[in-house]
């Protein structure tokens, strides 16, 4: 048996990802899809294989060349696209007197070749395509007899007498003698092939697979999916390897100001065919999105900062299981309380600075081992805690997200530029630099078994530990009193003090003007994601961020920041 893989599409329905990758090269646990048919093919029993190529042609020859197969794996590239069925008569110097097969590229299946090319063999008729129940495409439709009679544009699973419309799954076996229906050197569909065999009073013959596992991968959603399909029981047995489940489910988590999509994964174990009242196995899934740039994506950055912190030995959930492209990642679930939500069921303000002071510890561990061995080149958005990123990232995103986006002021970035410049400046003058969080609040910390937990790392950089300490104290989310503040920098300054020299006037510096940018960036994020995003719960949390921001102000002379100064105070919120 020889075969033929179509491989030369646009990749268009994946669009913007095919891009800078052609689509049998997108890996699916680790694998390319390529890969997968190639050797489900070989180990079907082929005996050569030929692939036509034309988008990004010379990544899949590349792709080829540093891969070793037991059979010989030719590739035929089409300078101009010629369809399913030029492709098939393209390469007729390729195949030799017996039924050839000739699978797509797009797909993902364990339907066992061999079967279908023996299948093929004992009938006598030009063609077996392989066809199945698939609601979305179901437009073939055949005989009670397994003939196919026609092929439709519409997809139905509506039955017509004895006749039903079934799905082709893209693989199929043909003898030789189809290439007579094929026209030479012209764009065509195999499909008008099989037509022409119809018409000329051949009969077609339909494999039908059952008990099967199948999926187009020609869209982000449906890529997306067979990633998860074949990651999540890997991911379980990984965790619990002896782990048996009847099935796996999803239920979508509520997402915060991030466009990531969360998930609790859940396993339903299964013993002896039976279904037995045992806990539940629960893993968190975080789909980033298809990551096919070049660059350090988000993805990578929770993937190999996470698992650093976690060798560091930082409370944060282990992260199992990953794929880098498809941007999936499987992680120990926490459960659902949030230091927020813990804080707000809190009465006791003793117990409350109890819990913070906890919480610093982790943060000082986290700034001071988690820095040790930190890559920069693990960062996805910027290495340091820098002025350009003050500037950028944190006062003109307050002016243009908030004041103007959010408030409908009139005020632009060039109007404070002066006063921003001084800010970043004082910022970073006097930082205690080590693993910065840069989002350390209380919807980011978890609590689990009487122990903290950090969450959403991925934005972790080296930086001034002044700003994670103001993110976790200014939080909106909780609006700690003033005074509480006060004792909880004074119990994180003597926390550093057992391991870094500290000057504590100097710190305090820092920590005032980290409050002050960090506070900007809030109001900044909140006017984004109420705006742009649609998130209008978290208008809710904006006079708590503006009221903090005035008392924050206030500390400064009307001299050092004017302009700032007098804006703020104008906030009528």
């Amino acid at each position: 048996m020889k075969a033929m893989i179509l491989a030369a599409g646009l990749g268009s329905r994946l669009r913007p990802f095919t891009a800078n990758i052609p689509k049998p090269l997108f890996p699916v646990a680790g694998r390319s899809l390529l890969d997968i048919i190639i050797r489900s093919l070989q180990n079907a029993g082929c005996e050569a294989i030929i692939i036509n190529t034309h988008h990004l042609y010379k990544k899949i020859d590349s792709f080829l060349s540093g891969r070793k197969y037991s059979i010989p794996v030719f590739t035929r590239y089409e300078p101009l696209l010629l369809g399913t069925g030029g492709a098939v008569k393209n390469v007729a110097d390729f195949w030799d007197d017996q039924p050839f097969m000739v699978v797509n590229s797009d797909i993902l299946t364990d339907i066992d070749l061999r079967d279908v090319y023996n299948f093929h063999l004992n009938h006598k008729h030009p063609a077996t395509l392989v066809l199945h129940d698939y609601k979305e495409f179901n437009n073939v439709l055949i005989s009670e007899e397994d003939f196919i009679r026609g092929f439709y544009e519409e997809k139905s699973n509506e039955n017509i007498g004895y006749e039903r419309k079934l799905a082709f799954t893209g693989i199929q076996v043909l003898d030789p003698k189809i290439l007579d229906f094929i026209p030479d050197g012209l764009f065509s569909s195999i499909i008008d092939a099989y037509r022409k065999l119809i018409f000329s009073g051949q009969r077609l013959k339909a494999f039908i697979a059952q008990k099967h596992y199948w999926k187009d991968i020609g869209t982000p959603e449906n890529y997306r999916e067979a990633v998860i399909d074949k990651l999540a029981p890997k991911a379980f047995k990984q965790v619990w390897p002896d782990f048996t489940f009847k099935n796996i489910r999803r239920d979508r988590i509520k997402g915060d100001g991030s466009g990531r999509l969360w998930y609790r994964v859940i396993a339903e174990e299964h013993l002896h065919s039976k279904v037995y009242e045992l806990p539940l196995r629960k893993l968190i899934m975080v789909d980033h999105g298809i990551g096919a740039q070049s660059a350090t994506s988000e993805a990578d950055s929770f993937i190999t900062i996470g698992c650093h912190l976690y060798e560091r030995e930082i409370p944060v959930p282990k992260i199992h299981l990953y794929d880098n492209f498809s941007g999936l990642v499987f992680l120990e679930d926490l459960g659902d309380v949030k230091l927020q939500k813990l804080i707000l069921n809190t009465k006791d303000l003793e117990k409350v600075a109890l819990y913070y002071k906890t919480v610093i510890d982790v943060l000082i561990n986290m700034s001071t081992s988690g820095a040790e061995g930190f890559d920069i080149f693990w960062t996805y958005q910027t290495p340091y805690y820098s002025k350009d990123l003050i500037l950028e990232k944190e006062c003109r995103y307050f002016v243009d997200a908030f004041l103007r986006g959010y408030l409908g002021m009139d005020y632009s970035f060039e109007d404070f530029k002066d006063e921003f410049e001084l800010l970043a400046e004082k910022t970073l003058k006097f930082p205690v630099n080590g693993f910065m969080h840069r989002d350390l609040q209380s919807r980011n910390i978890m609590f689990k078994d009487n122990k903290f937990y950090i969450i959403d790392f991925q934005g972790g950089r080296i930086g001034p530990v002044q700003y994670d300490l103001a993110s976790l104290l200014i939080d909106p989310y909780v609006d700690l009193p003033y005074q509480l503040r006060s004792q909880l920098v004074d119990y994180c300054i003597k926390g550093f003090a057992k391991f870094l020299q500290i000057n504590e006037e100097q710190f305090r510096y820092c920590f005032r003007y980290c409050s002050l940018t960090r506070n900007l960036q809030i109001l900044g994020a909140f006017g984004n994601l109420i705006r742009v995003s649609g998130k209008i719960y978290f208008e809710q949390y904006i006079p708590a961020a503006v009221k903090t921001l005035k008392y924050n102000i206030s500390a400064f002379e009307d001299a050092e920041f004017p302009g700032i100064k007098s804006v703020i105070n104008s906030l009528g919120i």
